[in-house]
């Protein structure tokens, strides 16, 4: 019988080598792979982060943009390996600037798509519940709804790691 495909979560700090880690997991896991990108060029400063993440990939990745259809792009056959870069950026944009967007539905979606998955997948995201209260409620519900999203994620995955300083610690 063929091993399940694994569902992977990379979560860590801003600039902590998560993305790095992920990929690296992610050429060893088979091909052919895809590359699913949240994040949108909506300023000059985002666009050249977006072409540094590029550059960094090495070839033998397929790149999809799916800002806001995560789940739909996880249903789609085609891939051995989905990297997901980043859960957090893709739950910002379903938000908006809605401080009182119930996000439960999309989460659910994303949960739904994990589990009928035909490749295994690494999802990276932003551990967003180590610092401060933020101060405005637009972003205290962002944080409270990243750390929900994570909690369900990490529920389902098979393998979770904290990536700090460059260095990955699996969790589960």
């Amino acid at each position: 019988m063929k091993a399940p495909r694994p569902i992977v979560l990379v979560t860590g700090g801003a600039r902590s080598g998560k993305s790095g880690f992920a990929l690296e997991r992610g050429a060893a896991m088979g091909t052919p792979r895809l590359f699913v990108a949240t994040a949108e060029p909506l300023d000059e400063e985002m666009a050249a982060r977006i072409a540094r993440h590029r550059a960094e990939r090495a070839r033998g990745w397929r790149t999809v943009e799916a800002p806001k259809r995560l789940a739909a792009v996880l249903r789609r056959p085609g891939a051995a390996v989905v990297l997901i870069d980043c859960l957090t950026l893709w739950l910002a944009n379903v938000m908006g600037d809605d401080a009182a967007r119930d996000v439960t539905p999309d989460v659910d979606a994303l949960i739904g798509a994990l589990a009928l998955r035909r490749a295994s997948v690494i999802a990276v995201t932003n551990e967003v519940g180590l610092g401060i209260v933020p101060g405005n409620p637009l972003a205290r519900a962002f944080r409270d709804a990243a750390g929900f999203m994570n909690q369900r994620v990490a529920s389902v995955a098979d393998e979770v790691y904290l990536v700090v300083a460059g260095q990955h610690l699996r969790i589960k």
